[in-house]
């Protein structure tokens, strides 16, 4: 089992990897991705903590039909929140590398 010394070190190391997961989150919060649909024509700019923070939509769209355009948003978004995932399982995956899978911190 484990000593005082042991458990002391073990709860150490978990309090170093819990403040190094907040300070990745606080992070990602400024990290920006860019989701697009219509070969560009419509963009989303979000955050990794879904803050939207820019929408834009090509002119030449806002004369077509509304429905198409409105999907077209809707795929922008959805594109967004897909690069949004992608880059923060690459940035949390790091961090908790080894960790059995469900682990959550704190212990």
């Amino acid at each position: 089992m484990f000593n005082k010394g042991q458990l002391a070190g073990l709860m150490k190391q978990a309090q170093a990897m819990q403040d190094n997961l907040k300070k990745a989150q606080d992070e990602l919060a400024n990290v920006e991705v860019e989701g697009q649909s219509g070969s560009g024509m419509v963009k989303v700019l979000m955050t990794c903590k879904h803050n939207v923070r820019r929408v834009t939509i090509d002119p030449s769209l806002l004369a077509d039909d509304k429905d198409m355009l409105e999907d077209l948003v809707a795929a922008a978004f959805n594109d967004a929140v897909r690069h949004a995932e992608d880059v923060s399982q690459q940035k949390m995956g790091k961090l908790t590398a080894g960790l059995p899978p469900g682990m959550k911190l704190p212990f």
